[in-house]
């Protein structure tokens, strides 16, 4: 079964849906052969360097409220505390550009370690508060799961991989996905949302054929 995991890493219903999916899959016992790739999305792909404030992006993006963004803030941790994910947002007061992350994340793939560093990614970025546009913090985080970080650097200062992201991002939009995550069976199958470990193994299952 091949998995397309459309997300971007300042998502953080991605990161809820990326454990919940991975908790479906282990839940059917190897009955599932699962091949997960990432693809690029960007929810802000035109965030100034620097990144902007979390309060005053979500005022200024969805008019929600100081009040409203810590309800929600608040079901996000738990949600995220139900699928073994840390949010930590009293650390996390800014949100950043994330194309370079993506670009990264292309040549992990091509490396075989593209799962490991989306995880980093998203823990560096919800959990320890860390910038996913500073190139050094990439290049720290590929070294954390097995890339060369020289490498990595050489990438993120050229325009590497920045084409086949782009043609990525353009296909998926061009094919409805215009928020994520978004969950693609076999090319065929869309399941929408960070989804709860059971509507995910639910779907995987009659997939399958083993509903």
């Amino acid at each position: 079964m091949k998995i397309d995991f459309v997300s971007d890493v300042s998502c953080p219903w991605c990161a809820i849906g990326l454990n919940a999916l991975e908790q479906a899959l282990a839940r059917l016992g190897g009955k599932v052969n699962a091949e997960i790739h990432f693809q690029p999305f960007e929810l802000n792909p035109q965030m100034a360097p620097g990144g902007e404030d979390i309060t005053e992006h979500l005022a200024r993006k969805y008019g929600a409220s100081p009040q409203q963004a810590q309800r929600t803030q608040e079901t996000i941790r738990e949600r995220g505390a139900s699928v073994g994910f840390s949010f930590d947002f009293g650390r996390r007061n800014r949100i950043y550009n994330t194309f370079d992350a993506h670009r990264l994340l292309h040549w992990a793939g091509l490396k075989g370690r593209q799962r490991a560093l989306k995880h980093a990614l998203l823990r560096a970025y919800f959990t320890d508060a860390q910038d996913p546009s500073d190139r050094e913090v990439l290049a720290r985080l590929a070294a954390e799961v097995g890339l060369d970080p020289a490498q990595a650097r050489e990438i993120l200062g050229s325009d590497a991989y920045a084409a086949e992201v782009r043609e990525r991002e353009r296909f998926y939009l061009d094919n409805g996905i215009h928020a994520v995550p978004a969950v693609i069976i076999d090319d065929r199958h869309l399941i929408s949302g960070g989804q709860p470990v059971e509507a995910y193994e639910r779907a995987l299952r009659q997939l399958a054929g083993g509903a």
